[in-house]
């Protein structure tokens, strides 16, 4: 499990994750040896799971947000694994989430702006494998987005 010298360096690595080690190192208080060793450990644990790059979408063109709940056919029995297989085909879905209950699968779509949606949703989505019902709820505004977990 994590100790306080591990949430200190999670805490520091969250909020500025581009910090050279050593930087880091002395913000978290500690050698930069000791934060490699930790840092290696959290990895290994599954704690950490990489970097990544945050690309905000709009500024590449991308201006429409949509989230389509999907129901699927559950009489069929590779419903979810055929819907979903398809649905990674689809370059403009950028999240796939499955849940327990009335919806089955939520469908994060991108696009250039609603003509480009309305072609993706009628030639790509619509053409997903066991759809029984689908819901569109169009993203207005992002009021929090936070990554960073409170340590």
């Amino acid at each position: 499990m994590l100790d306080n010298t591990d949430r200190r360096i999670l805490r520091q690595y969250q909020a500025a994750p581009d910090l050279a080690a050593g930087d880091l190192a002395e913000r978290a208080g500690v050698t930069p040896s000791t934060l490699g060793r930790r840092l290696e450990r959290m990895r290994a644990a599954g704690v950490l799971r990489g970097v990544r790059g945050v690309v905000h979408w709009p500024a590449l063109g991308y201006e429409v947000e949509v989230s389509l709940r999907v129901t699927l056919d559950k009489t069929q029995s590779r419903a979810f694994d055929d819907f979903i297989e398809a649905a990674r085909e689809v370059p403009e879905v950028t999240e796939i989430q499955t849940f327990l209950g009335q919806v089955d699968v939520r469908l994060y779509v991108v696009a250039r702006d609603m003509a480009h949606y309305q072609q993706i949703y009628r030639d790509r989505v619509l053409m997903l494998p066991h759809i029984a019902d689908i819901e569109a709820l169009m993203h207005v505004a992002r009021v929090k987005a936070a990554e960073r977990l409170p340590l």
